[in-house]
């Protein structure tokens, strides 16, 4: 026999009161909505940040500076003992290095529209705690863009060296010289050459850092960048790469490094 609905609604009304009143647990229905995500970490601020200069700034380079950070920590435990190729859009740019280096395992820690700044502020993280074999860094080429003086970008590029061999006196560090690029993107050849001249200084008072010539090379008769290697006059192609590589090669040669697993 049907209960009439008003009975029905009263008696389910005096259950829920009832529960309720005695501190039972209510069964309810969850809303079907989407699972939040953890949000991607967002690029330092110039308050956070360590060194000298200006900051690299905006929506994209927040999404950037997430997606790789986020990518670093997933693959940190298979990169320990790699070598680490640390930088910028250029480093980014190789993709996986070991592509191009076979012999050895390595690591990509570039991270598009990295200063001297940002690496300073992510290299106990992104580079310290893999215990690096070696570390091939090129970085300075966004900060004159951003405004920076070459002096202080120095300073900041002698206090991440700094830091690389108080963690490890014995890790062998290739400084690459900044790339030329042109005057038209904010990056003139005489600041680059100026950045260039203060870190090769510094760099011939120590045998663990080695530089690598990757000014002269790419150098047009202006000093900037040649359109058949810098399509965009900042960005490296095929051709740039390979270049990069034969510069590279002769250098890694002879460190002391674990050979990649077959």
């Amino acid at each position: 026999m049907n209960k009439p609905p008003q009975l029905c609604r009263w008696v389910l009304a005096t259950v829920t009161l009832v529960t309720a009143l005695s501190g039972a647990p209510q069964v309810r229905a969850e809303p079907q909505v989407p699972v939040a995500t953890h949000a991607l970490e967002k690029a330092p601020t110039a308050e956070m940040l360590p060194g000298k200069g200006p900051v690299q700034k905006g929506d994209w380079f927040d999404g950037v500076w997430g997606q790789r950070r986020a990518e670093f920590r997933q693959r940190a435990l298979g990169d320990q003992g790699a070598v680490v190729f640390l930088g910028d859009s250029i480093t980014q740019g190789w993709g996986e290095p070991g592509k191009y280096f076979p012999k050895y395992r390595c690591a990509n820690r570039g991270i598009s529209g990295d200063t001297t700044r940002g690496i300073l502020y992510r290299l106990a993280e992104d580079v310290l705690a893999l215990h690096p074999a070696a570390v091939v860094l090129l970085i300075g080429t966004n900060d004159i863009d951003i405004g920076a003086n070459p002096a202080d970008v120095a300073d900041n590029l002698k206090a991440i060296l700094t830091a690389l061999k108080n963690s490890n006196a014995k890790l062998p560090v290739i400084v690459c010289r900044v790339m030329p690029s042109a005057a038209s993107l904010r990056r003139p050849a005489a600041k680059i050459q100026q950045l260039n001249a203060l870190v090769d200084e510094w760099v011939a008072r120590d045998p663990q850092f080695i530089r690598c010539d990757t000014y002269t090379i790419f150098a047009d008769e202006q000093g900037e960048a040649k359109p058949a290697e810098f399509p965009d006059r900042l960005h490296l192609n095929a051709a740039g790469y390979a270049k990069w590589v034969a510069a590279l090669n002769p250098l890694l040669a002879p460190l002391p490094l674990p050979t990649a697993v077959q």
